[in-house]
């Protein structure tokens, strides 16, 4: 059991993993890797090839580290990781083996510092934080199975529509390939999608989120064709997609997941989005104006790079012509000739909607890349809006810190 003289040593290490965690990362991930490579078809290459993914877990062990005194600060991140975690049907099999090779790592990276101590601390520390993760996960797992039409790990589904967005976002629409109905997601949730890569020959897996709100009969994913297999290694996916499946063929899903969604509360509701990060908010936004006279008012900003790359503007269009709750704002990086004079040029500035009044007591949801998160999360907090009140998802491996 994790004692005080125990935690004590655990924080001690803080320093070293402030400066050379993603060392022990790194160093990590390829030592597991080599003894089990199959674990290549869970984990997500392209995040290994940018560094994503070892960062995120050289923060995530920094932040347990930092809080072993009360791990408890850290819930909300174990539910989001769990939601991650469970979306992908990770087992705690698995956590037995990520276990081993990160206090392996930790005794090889550190070398004389790894002292009996020290390592007597990290596996006890490593197997706490286990079965608190273990434990949450399959209470999500139990959710799903007591939810109706739901399911745990894979189900194969087929592609009943494909509809092109913008010159680079292609919406797919999911039905189960037995006919049977779909469970009800929560907007703002998304799916995995796992599919088999020849070039790797591995099956690789990528969350996308739901872009539709819940009807029962399909999910509509929204995907953007990321610039380059070989320049972007985000694109193995998305371009997979975009190319190669077609109406008719068949992917393997997950249940609807995450943890990003609509608060269910009439507070008036606030979306932000950039680029292909409205696809959460668009389902939030639908669902919403579904409820009649009961939407609350909804302000929509969304920022792109021009006319062709912006998916939804018809339908975002006719939800503020049919709906007096809701306006929206638009801006593009480039505003060609021809373009609606109401759209504004430059980068997403809500310092510049000169028509439009920041609502402290309003909720405020952000989507899209963490620097754009970071940007708007922090005007919203210089303008007195509350941190609870706003709600964010960084696509990917979290990075972000601010709440």
């Amino acid at each position: 059991m994790l004692q005080d003289s125990h935690k004590k040593i655990i924080l001690s290490t803080v320093p070293l993993l402030r400066t050379d965690g993603i060392v022990l990362t790194k160093y990590f991930y390829n030592r597991m890797f080599t003894h089990h490579p199959e674990l290549k078809n869970i984990f997500n290459t392209s995040n290994q090839q940018n560094d994503k993914q070892q960062t995120a877990l050289a923060m995530a062990v920094l932040a347990y580290a930092e809080n072993i005194a009360n791990p408890g600060v850290l819930m909300p991140v174990v539910d989001m990781i769990g939601h991650k975690h469970s979306s992908l049907n990770i087992q705690p099999e698995q956590y037995a083996i990520v276990g081993e090779h990160l206090i392996a790592s930790i005794q090889e990276v550190l070398g004389d510092l790894a002292t009996t101590e020290v390592v007597e601390a990290w596996q006890l520390a490593y197997q706490a934080l286990a079965d608190l993760m273990i434990g949450h996960e399959q209470k999500i797992y139990r959710d799903k199975e007591t939810q109706p039409h739901s399911w745990t790990g894979w189900k194969q589904v087929v592609v009943t529509k494909k509809i092109a967005e913008s010159d680079e976002i292609t919406s797919f629409y999911l039905a189960l390939a037995d006919g049977a109905p779909l469970p009800a997601h929560r907007p703002g949730q998304y799916l995995s999608v796992q599919v088999y890569l020849p070039e790797l020959q591995l099956y690789q897996s990528r969350q996308y989120s739901i872009s539709s709100m819940s009807n029962g009969e399909s999910f509509r994913i929204s995907v953007k064709k990321e610039r380059g297999f070989d320049a972007n290694p985000n694109g193995q996916i998305s371009n997979f997609l975009h190319r190669e499946i077609q109406v008719g063929d068949t992917l393997n899903i997950s249940a609807p997941a995450g943890n990003f969604t609509l608060q269910n509360n009439p507070r008036n509701k606030v979306f932000i989005s950039g680029g292909i990060g409205q696809t959460p908010l668009i389902a939030m936004l639908e669902s919403l104006v579904s409820h009649g006279d009961s939407t609350p008012k909804i302000t929509w900003i969304h920022g792109c790079r021009n006319r062709a790359v912006q998916a939804f503007n018809d339908r975002v269009q006719y939800i503020q012509d049919n709906c007096d709750q809701v306006e929206a704002f638009v801006f593009y990086d480039v505003k060609e000739a021809g373009v609606h004079p109401s759209i504004l040029e430059g980068q997403l500035d809500l310092s510049r909607l000169n028509n439009w009044s920041l609502d402290t007591d309003a909720d405020y949801y952000i989507c899209g890349p963490g620097p754009f998160i970071e940007k708007h999360f922090h005007y919203l907090v210089q303008e007195n809006v509350s941190e609870d009140r706003i709600f964010f998802e960084e696509f990917g491996p979290q990075t972000l810190q601010l709440n």
